[in-house]
């Protein structure tokens, strides 16, 4: 017994070794994961809230105030203050602050973050500032955050459940016997498109429908505008998911790119957080990936009422997005394992 257990256990160990391409990708994913997380959240003073900044100048003079030396508070120069007062409604910016004659500030009374500048503001010893509350209804934060949970479930059930299929598919050989059909690459891409797609609205308005109905979500804007974004949306990540499995053999190495791509976007799309404030690349990075054109739409469809032509520039850049995933994953794909 003991024999068969290891010469299973040392067979298992090599096949894992031999595989170069998963062995390199296990050792290079959490190496790319901390040096990612370092550079983002890492750094002396780290930031733990985001005030904007109104112009602090008059007649040459800099204003100061002693609210501007606390730490860990990262000031965000701003011109346009109904953008911003618009921003801190919606979680994206803990408080806006004009010190400006009469001096102001702007707070979302449901933000956690918001009370707590508000304290350290009162007892910063500096001339009182008026507090304004943000106008419209408060948008709590359980509110912000639900698309972004809904979206990263999305996510992950879309490249994992898509992407481990296929490369199963391929490995056992059942890709190798439909190639001896008349079944084109395209056909196969868009037919498991279409069975996660379904699989995945169904699951996703389930929990909507059932977490709406005990806790009471914000929704402003239609239903349908929000099926339609949340169904592109998937379909990109869907798309995606197969482009990631349209040459891989092996689950392992399918697991490490699968990582390399969900970890980013979970950080950078704005699911827990703003990226508001942020540096410029990763903006940049962050309107790369498709959950975030579907997690700001979705945003502003619940939060704000916006209506479907209104978010006509993140469904373009997911509809992008799906022609390019899937004009590539049927290029690409291969149905034999060799």
């Amino acid at each position: 017994m003991i024999r068969r257990f290891i010469a299973v256990f040392h067979a298992r160990n090599m096949e894992f070794l031999r595989d170069r391409s998963s062995l390199g990708w296990n050792i290079a994913v959490p190496l790319l994961l901390v040096f990612g997380l370092a550079l983002i959240f890492a750094g002396p003073d780290r930031p733990l809230f985001k005030v904007a900044l109104m112009s602090v100048e008059k007649q040459g003079q800099t204003i100061t105030h002693p609210f501007l030396q606390t730490r860990f508070v990262d000031f965000i120069p701003v011109t346009d203050r109904e953008t911003t007062v618009h921003k801190v409604a919606r979680h994206r910016i803990d408080m806006l602050l004009d010190l400006r004659p009469p001096a102001r500030y702007w707070i979302n009374p449901e933000s956690p973050k918001g009370y707590l500048l508000e304290r350290v503001l009162a007892g910063s010893g500096g001339p009182p500032v008026e507090r304004i509350t943000a106008p419209g209804a408060g948008v709590r934060w359980v509110d912000w955050v639900l698309p972004g949970v809904l979206g990263m479930n999305i996510m992950f059930s879309c490249l994992f459940g898509v992407g481990f299929v296929v490369v199963r598919y391929r490995k056992n050989g059942f890709l190798k016997r439909l190639h001896a059909t008349p079944l084109r690459a395209v056909e196969f891409i868009a037919a498991q498109i279409v069975s996660r797609l379904l699989l995945i609205l169904l699951i996703t308005i389930g929990v909507y429908v059932a977490t709406s109905y005990l806790i009471g979500f914000r929704m402003v804007g239609g239903y349908l505008s929000l099926l339609l974004v949340v169904t592109l949306g998937a379909v990109a990540m869907i798309a995606l998911g197969l482009l990631v499995a349209a040459r891989v053999t092996s689950e392992e190495l399918a697991s490490g790119l699968l990582n390399l791509i969900t970890w980013p976007m979970m950080l950078l799309s704005g699911v827990w957080f703003s990226m508001e404030g942020t540096h410029e690349l990763l903006q940049l990075a962050a309107n790369l990936m498709p959950l975030t054109h579907l997690l700001e739409a979705a945003r502003a469809i619940m939060l704000d009422g916006a209506t479907f032509g209104e978010v006509a520039g993140h469904v373009a850049a997911l509809a992008l997005m799906t022609v390019v995933f899937m004009s590539l994953g049927a290029a690409l794909f291969k149905w034999n394992p060799d």
